[in-house]
């Protein structure tokens, strides 16, 4: 089901999958919902130089069963913009923009992408990782260039907490450590585009040792979304300057946070002794 919030992040999220006049559809969709909404399924696919037939199929592959029903929650969803005031501010920035207007488009990415995260983080998923997690004999975390950050604050933060932990930003380490692995550990890869070689080598290495596998990833039809048993998505976009790649680490900062802090309350007292201690360990060196 999708929310007025979320339909558009769900959007992004499944266009790589998509044929490419429906591709069309998709961007059209997504640079302007009020607009799409406005047109007959003829003139949609008129501007997208392609058929009814395939606005159609782009409609079912976004879960809905026709044109129409697509048509309302576009509607809904350029009104949910146009009062949270985000359609105000572009994305995109230009070779003359100013340093107001690029500190604006910059946050403006930056929220939207952690709000659109929650907006669509799955709650049943979240809530099998934690389980996996809390019960695992080791947890095993992969993850290259931005994403090795956020494999690494994941790290440190199960770590304080006594999990036992390792991130492996360099691949090698990353598939060896995956080869150890074994039924009841749990691997994380965590990739925005979902189709970085190495780490997702890594988590189907992981899988083949059946060990429980979780991805992080902008896009559920991934590569690296068919080697993992759960599957969390992150909802960030690409714009000039790749500051996409930067909201992108953001947005997964966010899951993690929230896979972190799910963890942690499940043993609310050892939590706190933990991080008191660790926290006393460091205070004196500050």
């Amino acid at each position: 089901m999708h929310t007025p919030q979320t339909l558009l992040a769900h959007v992004r999220a499944l266009t790589p999958n998509l044929a490419p006049a429906e591709q069309r559809v998709a961007a059209a969709v997504v640079s302007d919902p009020a607009g799409v909404a406005a047109k007959t399924i003829s003139e949609l696919a008129q501007a997208c130089r392609t058929s009814g037939t395939t606005v159609i199929r782009f409609c079912r592959a976004m879960g809905f069963p026709g044109y129409p029903e697509l048509r309302l929650a576009l509607a809904a969803a350029a009104q949910a913009g146009r009062e949270t005031g985000w359609e105000d501010i572009g994305s995109d920035i230009g070779p003359h923009d100013t340093l107001d207007e690029v500190i604006k488009k910059i946050t403006h990415a930056d929220a939207r992408a952690v709000e659109e995260t929650g907006a669509q983080l799955d709650i049943e998923t979240l809530g099998t990782v934690v389980e996996a997690v809390v019960r695992a004999r080791r947890i095993d975390i992969y993850g290259i260039g931005a994403s090795a950050f956020v494999a690494l604050d994941l790290q440190q933060k199960l770590h304080r907490i006594e999990r036992i932990v390792y991130a492996w930003p360099d691949p090698h380490s990353a598939v060896t450590s995956a080869a150890l692995l074994k039924r009841g550990d749990v691997a994380i890869g965590i990739s925005h585009t979902g189709t970085t070689a190495d780490t997702v080598g890594s988590l189907a290495e992981a899988r083949a040792n059946e060990a429980t596998t979780v991805a992080i990833t902008n896009y559920p039809g991934s590569a690296i979304a068919r080697v993992a048993d759960y599957v969390l998505t992150t909802a960030a976009r690409e714009t000039t300057f790749r500051s996409g790649a930067m909201a992108s680490r953001i947005a997964a900062l966010t899951v993690v946070d929230c896979l972190f802090v799910g963890v942690a309350q499940r043993n609310y007292k050892q939590t706190l002794r933990a991080l008191e201690r660790t926290y006393a360990a460091v205070k004196a060196r500050r």
